[in-house]
């Protein structure tokens, strides 16, 4: 290890004192600091896992890292070593001795063979600046004999490159390269603490949902709920098995950070899967619901059908009555019963007595929906098939409206209007009624009383 003269003024002792101490306290942090590196729980972890991808490459950094940490710390304590028996040689150092620690305090006086880039796949930079040179070079400035005290942090005999160092620039280099394997380390326990836990979390979750969804029938093959929950096992199976492996590919750094372990874990997947469950859930906790009230619902239907059924069978008859009673018009053809929906009702019961609830489930919804809609359009037949028979109604109580109209006037005597009303009223009380002739005898007789009355009644 050279020494070079002072790049500046000779430091007076008080200046050399404090640049000691100060030098002396970076000492102690540098150490303190390495060694909580070396007991930290995540290297620990680190070097007892079977790593791959990202975080095997930048593990195996790191570790060239943290041995050329050593080196250096090692560097340094030799030079601190050697500065402080300068100091020590006299009370109050001479000039020769304050020139010395002005060359070990403020020179390049630390020399370390060349490494090998720590960065790696890590993406450490590279040494900052520090020039390599021949190893055993003096540097600028030196005297050509001007070696530490005591040959301290010399370089190697291996006749290499070397770095030189001041003291300052090597603590700032060692807290650099300090910095990107703290970071390795603590984002990797960060995941590790974070990740599979909660994987461990939803798995057992996943294994109550799959219970309950066998315990209703839901099984892969045979319902899509039980698709689902097969595959959100293989992901969640596979998940940790990558967190575990390569816990830094899910660390999402914010943009501009750069503080070791600074960012989250990157919980996407495990976001989807645990979404993905609790549809899953719902949908199976549906499924329950079903086995609860499945014999009540089954009752309403079976209430829908038969109240349809017999709402037809009233269209019918009511048709056939229509048909005798009331001429020229249509009548519109009734259908059958819902022989199909009887069917499918019969295959819901069936299911709910094998416990089939998977397949009952969306059955009833379809029925229940088809049910009501079958009673309504049988109401409608019904409506559509007595509407002759509401009009013929409509017509005979008009009819008797106005002729007690006319008698409230003293006019029922009237002979013309007689004949107008025994003409309408045949016509409404025989079968089979022409609607549309009869519904014109009755706008005459109206017509009739209208007028009779507006002359002769005063209505």
């Amino acid at each position: 290890m050279g020494v070079t003269g002072p790049p500046g003024p000779v430091m007076d002792r008080d200046e050399a004192d404090r640049a000691l101490a100060r030098l002396g306290a970076e000492h102690k942090a540098v150490e303190d600091s390495l060694l909580a590196l070396q007991d930290h729980a995540g290297r620990r972890l680190l070097e007892g896992a079977a790593l791959t991808g990202t975080t095997r490459e930048r593990w195996a950094a790191a570790e060239r890292t943290i041995a050329l940490l050593w080196t250096y710390f090692d560097a340094y304590t030799d030079a601190l070593r050697a500065a402080h028996e300068v100091r020590s040689r006299r009370r109050t150092p001479g000039s020769g001795e304050l020139a010395e620690l002005s060359g070990w305090l403020r020179a390049e006086c630390v020399t370390v063979p060349v490494a090998p880039d720590p960065g790696g796949a890590a993406g450490l930079p590279d040494s900052g600046g520090a020039g390599a040179e021949p190893e055993g070079a003096t540097p600028p400035g030196a005297e050509p004999d001007g070696a530490a005290p005591g040959g301290a942090g010399a370089g190697g005999a291996s006749g290499g490159p070397v770095e030189r160092f001041t003291l300052d620039r090597l603590v700032a280099r060692i807290n650099e390269l300090y910095a990107r394997s703290l970071d390795v380390v603590v984002t990797a326990e960060a995941v590790w603490s974070a990740l599979p836990a909660r994987i461990d979390l939803l798995a057992a979750e996943l294994n109550r949902t799959r219970s309950l969804a066998r315990s209703v029938g839901v099984r892969p093959g045979e319902h899509p709920a039980g698709d689902d929950l097969e595959a959100i096992t293989e992901e969640l199976t596979a998940l940790r098995a990558q967190v575990v492996s390569d816990p830094l590919a899910f660390w999402r750094r914010p943009a501009g950070s750069s503080a070791p372990g600074g960012g989250r874990p990157d919980t996407d997947r495990y976001d989807r899967a645990a979404r993905a469950l609790e549809d899953v859930r719902r949908e199976i906790e549906a499924v329950l619901q079903v086995r609860q009230d499945s014999e009540s619902r089954l009752l309403r239907l079976r209430d829908l059908l038969s109240r349809a059924d017999r709402t037809l069978a009233e269209a019918r008859t009511a048709r056939v009555e229509v048909l005798s009673k009331i001429a020229a018009t249509e009548v519109p053809v009734v259908s059958g019963p819902p022989t199909a929906l009887h069917e499918r009702l019969a295959m819901a019961a069936e299911y709910r007595r094998h416990a089939q609830w998977h397949r009952l489930s969306p059955l009833l919804e379809a029925l229940e929906r088809e049910a009501e809609e079958e009673l309504l359009r049988a109401r409608e037949s019904l409506t559509a098939v007595t509407a002759p028979l509401a009009v013929r109604a409509e017509l005979r109580g008009r009819l008797d409206a106005y002729r007690a109209r006319v008698a409230r006037h003293g006019l029922a005597d009237d002979a013309f209007l007689g004949e107008r009303y025994d003409a309408a009223r045949r016509m409404l009380w025989s079968a089979p009624c022409d609607l549309r002739a009869a519904e014109r005898a009755v706008l005459r007789y109206q017509r009739a009383a209208s007028e009779l009355l507006s002359t002769g009644g005063g209505a």
